[in-house]
């Protein structure tokens, strides 16, 4: 086992670490979630309060992250913390829910975030199918067209990317994270410098509006933000091809996640620095399933109609960015349970001259296409929401049982403000997954039964 391990080539540096982390983590949410936001809670300012809040909460599980990850550098993030902290387990059902289900329906709605972005700019229109079904309680619109087909080519050209060097595949995801930086940043700038009609009493809550629409309500609007935060954990599941992991891993979490948030409240500003409330509460989102997204509403502030353009292609470039992010590190996780035999033999298999997990990627691409072509990921990443903050919650609580456990171990960081940090991030985990429960049933207990699922398979490689 550790003859295979030692196989993996420590080829990403610290620019490509901090990047595979901005990366991951900017992907749509920032530029569409504003709008559902505002639904909810009716004023800018608490809009603006549940980004700041979900921002923290995810950098305090960064700077847990951060302990555990220059402490187990190993492939496999989070598998490999829960195997120490709470057994095989709670690892083999966090390792099924991320491979089967969320990891690759993850990939799936990027690659057809991508599709419908590109389509902005060339013609992907054609229906070759249609049909209509309920799935998980919802109704599933389904369609086979030109789209889809270039969904399914998004996917599988990145895969191929990340079958050569994890080196190459990290030179990739940083050139792209510095193009949607860049892109978000020319928003930004546009708005508070050159957008004639932004105006600060934008701000301000509306007549009659309450200022507090109460602690649940704010829960689903912080929700929709942690879900624009989403994939600030992906990082540490390659950390056994990070190159000086006790400082780079880190570094780019902290640091990675300290711009992300960065980004993220300037963003958001300008939205509403830009708009009147009532552009932001209608622009796209369920309601408004045909409208503009909030962003090229802001940008068309100070570009006119080339503002719509401008962030297409900021949406094109994100889109691929957090797609090639999460095609590299979610591999890595039926990897590391293969190691322990916990998984498929041949998903350890390592490329003779790239060494990287080269049929863990393509697995992952096949099923992650099928996702994409079913037209269900949504449901399935809207079910495991919910149980994605489970593990959450477990994780960052395992850097209490490690200390108690191994309480000699090296640890070149130490998470910053222990114990209080984690502690605070897992009773707000705990406080989200309840108000989950409550206000979104059907999709919490179907997320919970999409885990249970795999306990058979579980006791199936256990046994041999």
């Amino acid at each position: 086992m550790a003859e295979e391990k030692s196989q993996l080539i420590r080829g990403l540096t610290l620019t490509d670490t901090t990047a595979l982390v901005i990366g991951t983590v900017i992907g749509s949410g920032v530029f569409l979630k504003a709008a559902v936001m505002a639904q909810e809670v009716g004023t800018p300012k608490l809009v603006l309060l549940a980004w700041v809040a979900a921002g923290l909460l995810s950098l305090a599980g960064a700077l847990t992250y951060a302990e555990l990850g220059a402490m187990l550098p190993h492939a496999g993030g989070e598998y490999v913390y829960l195997r120490h902290s709470y057994g095989e387990a709670s690892a083999f059902l966090f390792g099924w829910q991320r491979f089967i289900v969320a990891g690759s329906a993850s990939i799936a709605s990027l690659g057809a975030g991508f599709a419908i972005f590109l389509s902005a700019f060339v013609p992907l229109n054609h229906v070759w199918a249609s049909s209509t079904f309920r799935f998980l309680g919802q109704t599933i619109n389904w369609q086979f067209g030109s789209k889809q087909v270039v969904a399914v080519l998004a996917i599988l050209a990145l895969s191929g990317i990340n079958c050569l060097t994890v080196a190459f595949g990290g030179k990739v995801q940083s050139v792209l994270t510095v193009l949607k930086v860049a892109g978000l940043l020319v928003l930004i700038v546009g708005v508070f410098f050159f957008a004639p009609s932004a105006n600060w009493a934008n701000l301000a809550t509306p007549q009659g509006s309450p200022e507090w629409t109460g602690l649940s309500v704010f829960g689903v609007a912080m929700l929709a933000a942690l879900w624009g935060y989403d994939g600030w954990n992906n990082m540490p599941m390659a950390a056994g091809e990070v190159r000086n992991p006790g400082r780079n891993i880190p570094f780019a979490l902290i640091v990675g996640m300290l711009i992300v948030m960065a980004i993220y409240c300037l963003a958001n500003l300008a939205y509403f620095y830009a708009l009147p409330l009532g552009e932001v509460v209608t622009a796209n989102s369920t309601k408004y399933r045909d409208a503009l997204p909030v962003a090229s509403k802001a940008a068309q502030s100070f570009l006119g109609d080339y503002g719509g353009r401008l962030i297409a292609i900021a949406f094109v470039i994100s889109a691929l960015g957090a797609l090639n992010g999460s095609i590299l590190s979610n591999a890595r996780v039926p990897y590391a349970m293969a190691e322990d035999g916990l998984f498929f033999r041949r998903m350890k298999s390592l490329s003779a001259t790239t060494k990287v997990p080269v049929f863990s990627i393509i697995v992952q691409a096949i099923w992650s296409s099928v996702l994409a072509l079913s037209g269900t990921f949504d449901q399935l990443t809207d079910c495991l929401l919910f149980a994605s903050w489970i593990f959450y919650g477990l994780v960052t609580s395992s850097v209490f049982v490690l200390r108690r456990k191994l309480p000699n171990a090296d640890r070149p960081y130490k998470t910053l403000g222990y114990p209080l940090i984690p502690l605070v991030f897992v009773l707000v985990a705990v406080w989200l997954i309840f108000n989950t429960l409550f206000s979104r049933p059907v999709e919490s207990v179907v997320g919970l039964g999409l885990i249970v699922v795999g306990l058979p398979l579980y006791f199936y490689f256990k046994r041999r």
